[in-house]
């Protein structure tokens, strides 16, 4: 890793933790306060969540692309902007409509300001050689719920969850806005680029549908985990105590994983750690399935390294395939299929539980398998080159 990228990744890796940790961390812990206070059920507040993801989704490609354009600097600090009048807005609802109207404005935030955005703003800065600072912020960013879990539990305790909301939304200006802004480089010729831009023919052939479905596969079972995983435990025989601890297990697997992926399996083309990442959650799920609730911290090592060697792999697997031309908006066109299914995986899982119990790892399971199957039809080049 050069020294010219690591001030570029500890900014973004800093950045990135707190627009995750202040927006898809935060329903886990404000949820059921936010439902009490207005008093409405907790699912109003998870079905806005899931628009807010539904908005990002749909935002990926018209993002990626003006990243394409004019870098990373301007977007990824409109999502500060973004995220901190969303954020100000859910600490002012009192109402419904004012709380889905806030989850809107932090869902257009997610979208201008999570991962594919901060993934294409390091391609357009390094190109093909943006691989190891992918790495890098994902090992920073990993630790997202590990910081902003407790800090949005401490700041519900002492000053409720409004005055919790307006401080993250202080936090992205004092702190992600003056970074993004002055960290990330300005690209010369921007102006121009835009004024003189035509909106590029990407063709949607195999090898993009194949990522895409391969990607949504994963990320359905990982929005299912984040959602449900101590209740699946549980169903499988696992004490609370057992569940929580397995919880905990997940990011610091995440985070290792992601140091095996930027050290030794740098050196092979990513569809490797990616395919090799689809098999960890099925493996864990058989371990679950033979030997019970004892076995829960396993399954979720295993299901957290599968899980952060695939975020890696949203952004370095299509830049090592596809190359850096028009990669911000590639990525985005990827990835709004693996949003709109991690957004609507938390409900769909839920009923499925209801029914199933702890069998539903059979369908997560086979969702990560199918995905294995598309990549393992997939060439290291795309078709034509």
């Amino acid at each position: 890793m050069s020294v010219r990228q690591l001030p570029i990744i500890l900014a973004l890796g800093t950045t990135q933790t707190l627009a995750w940790a202040s927006s898809y961390y935060l329903p886990a812990i404000l949820a059921d306060p936010i439902a009490r206070d207005l008093g409405v059920s907790s699912n109003w507040i998870f079905a806005a969540f899931s628009a807010s993801l539904v908005i990002s989704a749909l935002l990926g490609p018209r993002v990626g692309r003006q990243i394409d354009l004019v870098g990373g600097r301007p977007v990824l600090s409109i999502s500060n902007l973004t995220l901190a009048a969303g954020l100000a807005l859910l600490g002012c609802s009192y109402s419904i409509p004012v709380l889905i109207v806030a989850w809107l404005l932090l869902g257009v935030g997610m979208g201008f300001g999570l991962y594919d955005a901060a993934f294409g703003a390091l391609g357009r800065i390094y190109g093909d050689s943006a691989r190891r600072s992918i790495t890098g912020i994902t090992l920073i960013a990993g630790f997202a719920s590990t910081v902003g879990w407790p800090l949005t539990a401490w700041g519900l305790e002492s000053m409720g969850w409004r005055n919790t909301c307006f401080a993250w939304a202080a936090a992205h200006i004092l702190i992600g806005l003056p970074i993004n802004f002055f960290m990330l480089p300005a690209v010369q010729g921007a102006k121009a680029a835009v004024a003189a831009s035509v909106k590029p023919h990407i063709p949607i052939d195999r090898t993009m549908i194949l990522l895409a479905f391969a990607f949504a596969a994963a990320w359905s079972v990982t929005g299912a985990m984040a959602a449900h995983l101590p209740r699946i435990l549980e169903a499988a025989g696992a004490t609370t105590l057992q569940a929580v601890t397995a919880g905990a297990l997940i990011g610091p697997a995440q985070v290792f994983a992601r140091i095996v992926e930027a050290s030794f399996l740098s050196r092979y083309h990513p569809l490797l750690s990616t395919r090799l990442a689809c098999l960890m959650h099925p493996i864990g799920a058989a371990i679950l399935g033979v030997a019970g609730g004892a076995a829960s911290s396993v399954f979720a090592i295993f299901h957290g390294a599968g899980n952060g060697v695939l975020t890696i792999a949203r952004g370095t697997l299509p830049l090592a395939i596809f190359g850096p031309q028009n990669y911000g908006y590639r990525l985005g066109i990827i990835g709004a299929p693996a949003r709109m299914a991690q957004a609507a995986a938390p409900l769909a899982f839920g009923l499925l539980i209801d029914t199933m119990g702890s069998r539903v790892l059979i369908v997560s399971s086979a969702l990560s398998l199918s995905a294995l199957l598309a990549l393992l039809l997939l060439r290291k080049q795309p078709e034509g080159t």
